[in-house]
């Protein structure tokens, strides 16, 4: 009786370290998360200033002014993580686009505004990158203690589910944009 009541106070044990290690871990892609959603929120804030300073010297790029400020606004609207790191993807494609016209125009690369707005992109996605991997760093701790035995047990029992990783869509893309502040 004694050992048989010693075991089911180990288990228990066992049951509540394994329940804090994976509410602790999940709290922690939580907060990975939300500093990717805070740089994520201050690129979509930045966009806008970067597209009018171009924009007064490079009027008959409408398209693409359009097209970055429709994309701005895409990645502050979804909801899965997914449908970020696409949104995120497809913004930071024409944020290249829209620097290489900046490029062309002598005008736009000396303007003091346009010079701090790049440095400041720049921040955000060194900021980002860090952000990301540190997020798919609780990610993956997370995911393997919900795979691994014996917390898997409890991990299913409890509903506690996998993470997904905020990934980029290609070898190329996951690079941080090239700024040129010369």
């Amino acid at each position: 009786m004694t050992v048989a009541f010693g075991f089911l106070i180990l288990l228990l044990l066992v049951f509540i370290l394994i329940y804090n290690k994976l509410v602790k871990l999940k709290n922690l892609s939580q907060e990975g998360w939300s500093g990717i959603d805070v740089q994520l929120k201050r690129r979509a804030d930045l966009v806008p200033e970067l597209v009018k300073t171009v924009k007064a010297y490079a009027a008959h790029e409408k398209a693409l002014f359009e097209k970055v400020t429709q994309l701005r606004n895409e990645t502050v609207a979804p909801h899965t993580i997914p449908e970020y790191a696409a949104a995120s993807d497809e913004l930071s494609r024409s944020l290249k686009r829209l620097m290489i016209v900046a490029e062309a125009y002598p005008e736009v690369k000396a303007d003091t505004n346009f010079l701090e707005l790049q440095r400041e992109l720049s921040r955000i996605e060194n900021t980002l990158q860090k952000a990301r991997r540190y997020y798919n760093g609780t990610v993956r701790e997370l995911n393997t203690k919900i795979e691994s035995f014996p917390s898997n047990l409890v991990a299913k029992m409890l509903n506690f589910e996998k993470r997904t990783f905020f990934s980029l869509g290609s070898e190329g893309e996951s690079r941080i944009p090239e700024i040129n502040l010369s």
